[in-house]
């Protein structure tokens, strides 16, 4: 079968993604201080493999070198996050010069190179002196990080022009409050549904904020996005994708373009005792129009979808749908054409300027031969069928203007610790060390053509 190549448009944004939790290290470094996932960390068996991120990829002392390879691929754009805790050690107060100094180096060495950095103000590491008063649970800590924003923005925003307010609001509250696989470690629904109001909130607080100091730039929101299918044509099991899809997708969907939460998910998280009454306590007056202000882009991650079905007494339960043989080493389904149905989705019922894919990776465990060679062919795979299900979605009219792999690096997987890789470099936690996978190479002549073949390229 001959190869047909599915071009990009001229100007397509291609890109990386990193945070700073995952790949930094330096945490006690020129006046960092404490985040939720250093404290977070110290917990017996909160990691899989015993690990922390203490000194993950020590790319806050090998940054230059990292830009090297950001060079090599050719990326247009870099993601990275701030590290609020280098900016604010108490969470709030004196700024920490020393760490914006960092992000300073950082961007001017981006912009050097003809790469524009695409900021991401909060990925996941709260100053643990603001967990200690509350966290994402208590309101105030909405209006703290607008501060935040703004003395990012005051310093930096002369120069980016893409900001990202909160990667994934559904892990910080679900993740990290609901079920207590993420910092802080909560297990309390009620207290998940105030963290994602509030982290909600703080996202329309720092939008105006950047604005104030980068006024011609792009901001926007990265919401991690799951199609939900039901298993069978069932009543029960449409029900049952219908209930995910609104406590997982339309819970934040909704409030940032409609201004206001799913009725449908509000009754349920009513009924099922989460909240007292049959309104939303912790939403103020105001709230929803700060929530709704428009973004100038909306960030996608997508890495699967999931198949729902009704389980026993009528609870919604997830079921694998694929064969194990396609599944990534997280366990999640490869299931790329469901990046095309979201990406249609989204335009059709939440219309945006422009999406840009913020986050599209698989985790595989491939190491280096005898000859140093990582020879990823299922990562490869992966993202080529990703990426012609997103020149679909362009050819279809959806504004779809960057796609970032996650990840740059193998890093610290949160609570997977160095267990999974998902990196387009090979790390050697040791020595530090970094190796091209074949998927680099991939990608950086995926960049250089600004196209995808239609077929998989031979072994």
């Amino acid at each position: 079968m001959p190869a047909v190549s599915m071009r990009f448009p001229e100007g397509f944004l291609w890109g990386a993604a990193t945070s700073a939790q995952q790949i930094e290290g330096a945490v006690d470094a020129d006046g960092r201080g404490e985040s939720i996932w250093d404290r977070f960390e110290t917990r017996p068996g909160a990691i899989e493999d015993g690990s922390s991120s203490r000194v993950a990829c020590d790319h806050y002392r090998l940054w230059r070198e990292d830009l090297d390879r950001l060079r090599w691929l050719g990326v247009g754009a870099y993601r990275f996050s701030i590290a609020w805790p280098r900016v604010f050690p108490e969470g709030r107060g004196p700024v920490n010069e020393a760490g914006l100094d960092f992000y300073d180096a950082l961007v001017d060495g981006l912009l050097e190179s003809g790469i524009q950095p695409f900021v991401t103000l909060y990925h996941w590491d709260l100053p643990q002196p603001l967990q200690d008063r509350g966290g994402w649970g208590t309101r105030d800590t909405a209006f703290i990080f607008s501060d935040y924003a703004e003395a990012v923005a005051a310093r930096l925003g002369d120069r980016v022009k893409r900001w990202v307010t909160h990667n994934e609001p559904w892990c910080i509250a679900t993740l990290g409050h609901e079920e207590g696989h993420h910092a802080p470690g909560h297990r309390d629904p009620a207290e998940a549904l105030r963290v994602a109001h509030h982290v909600l909130l703080s996202h329309g607080l720092a939008m105006e904020a950047v604005k104030r100091h980068a006024p011609e730039s792009e901001a926007g929101l990265v919401l991690n996005l799951t199609p939900a299918v039901p298993a069978t044509s069932s009543e029960g099991d449409r029900a049952a994708a219908s209930w995910f899809d609104g406590f997982f997708n339309r819970w934040y969907l909704d409030p940032v373009f409609r201004g206001s939460y799913p009725a449908d998910a509000v009754r349920d998280r009513v009924g099922r005792g989460h909240l007292p009454g049959e309104a939303l306590p912790f939403v103020h007056p105001g709230d929803m129009e700060v929530i709704s202000r428009p973004l100038d882009f909306l960030g996608v991650n997508y890495y699967s979808r999931v198949v729902m079905r009704e389980g026993e007494n009528g609870v919604p339960e997830a079921v694998n749908g694929r064969s194990p043989s396609e599944l990534t080493d997280m366990g999640w389904e490869v299931y790329p054409e469901g990046l095309y149905e979201l990406l249609r989705r989204l335009h059709r019922e939440y219309p945006c300027p422009a999406y840009h894919i913020t986050e599209n990776g698989a985790a595989y465990g491939d190491e280096p031969d005898a000859d140093g060679r990582i020879a990823d062919r299922r990562r490869i795979e992966y993202l080529h069928r990703h990426l012609l299900s997103v020149g679909r979605a362009v050819e279809d009219g959806v504004p779809v203007r960057g796609y970032f792999v996650w990840s740059l690096l193998d890093n610290f997987e949160w609570g997977h610790g160095y267990a999974k890789r998902f990196g387009l470099f090979w790390v050697d936690y040791a020595t530090q060390s970094r190796l091209p996978k074949d998927s680099a190479h991939w990608y950086r002549g995926v960049i250089g053509e600004n196209a995808v073949e239609g077929v998989l390229p031979a072994s």
